[in-house]
C-alpha cells in the first residue's frame, strides 16, 4: 500500500467504526498501519490451494487451569 492508500484506509476504517482519531495520534497510527501492511505483504502473496487445511482454533485457558 502506498501512503495515500494507507491514509484513506485508516480514515475510512476509523469513520466506519466510529473511532475518533486525535490529530496528534494520526502520525503514529499511520506509521503503525504502514508497518503492519509491510509485515502482512509476504503472507498475502503466499498462494493457497484447495488442499491447504486451516489452522486449528486457539482456545486460551485461565492461568492455573489443568
Amino acid at each position: 500500500m502506498n501512503p495515500a492508500d494507507i491514509e484513506r484506509h485508516v480514515d475510512a476504517t476509523a469513520a466506519l467504526i466510529g473511532l475518533p482519531l486525535a490529530p496528534e495520534h494520526r502520525p503514529g497510527v499511520l506509521s503503525y498501519f504502514a508497518l503492519a501492511a509491510r509485515l502482512a505483504a509476504p503472507l498475502m502473496d503466499f498462494a493457497l490451494t484447495t488442499a491447504d487445511e486451516p489452522a486449528e482454533v486457539f482456545v486460551p485457558i485461565e492461568p492455573g487451569s489443568p
